[in-house]
């Protein structure tokens, strides 16, 4: 997904009924990054337009004959972190004002379909060239979905990792013991463990984390963080049995 300008197949579904019947095929091209988390997508295509309706005259996008473009409409697209690690189709629909031919603003609804591709990050940005308010004398507006990632229950992003803490009880960390370590997608993953744990202790499952764009088929980690439950409440015989427990080890 992040190769430069790759052709698109129809990426945007308009409803064709009061569209020209022989649309141009779609584009989207990769712009530059502000930053590691942030990448612009961009769809291009012309504006269709109904002869009935509109006027066959088309939009001139000339800032040397004075037409003027408004700023982008931005909009918040939200994702699972499931979604952003396997990918998936979003299907939006907008409403917008277009112009007739008689100068008459009307409302329209657009279909646009967004390829949610693995690995993409929170602000990753979308663009829909022209897809905008048609406004007398300008030109239409861009429509840009920006990622907004949905707080997972269980798992936390950091780049291209995932975090996940795991509460274990007192006896278990100091005797060792085999855990099941649930994974993004749902299935779940039998770790052993030797190491005594302790409150913090850290264990790195390679491979398990999101998609790395840059890198295909390779995945960034799952970094499994340990809490320890200590009990509130020991008897005294347990406190004297632990005590030279610790006494005998030290």
């Amino acid at each position: 997904m992040d190769n430069c300008n790759p052709r698109m197949s129809s990426p945007l579904s308009r409803n064709r009924s009061r569209r020209s019947p022989s649309p141009t095929p779609f584009f989207l091209y990769k712009s530059g990054s502000k930053s590691r988390s942030e990448s612009n997508y961009r769809y291009t295509s012309p504006l269709f337009r109904e002869p009935n309706r509109r006027s066959t005259t088309p939009i001139t996008f000339s800032n040397s004959r004075g037409v003027m473009k408004p700023p982008a409409v931005q909009k918040n697209l939200e994702c699972t972190l499931e979604e952003l690690c396997y990918g998936c189709t979003k299907k939006i629909k907008v409403t917008r004002d277009v112009l007739t031919r008689t100068g008459k603003t009307i409302q329209e609804e657009e279909i646009l379909m967004i390829e949610v591709k693995p690995g993409w990050k929170k602000r990753t940005k979308i663009t829909f060239e022209g897809m905008g308010n048609e406004r007398p004398g300008t030109c239409p507006a861009d429509i840009t979905f920006v990622i907004a990632e949905k707080k997972h229950p269980l798992f936390r992003r950091e780049g291209d990792d995932l975090k996940i803490i795991i509460e274990i009880p007192l006896f278990k960390a100091l005797t060792g013991c085999e855990i099941s370590i649930p994974l993004l997608g749902g299935e779940n993953m039998p770790l052993m463990i030797d190491d005594i744990i302790y409150p913090g202790y850290e264990k790195i499952i390679q491979g398990e984390g999101m998609p790395i764009t840059k890198q295909h088929g390779k995945r960034g980690n799952l970094k499994v963080t340990f809490l320890v439950d200590f009990p509130t409440e020991l008897t005294d015989e347990q406190r004297s049995d632990i005590l030279s427990i610790l006494e005998d080890s030290s």
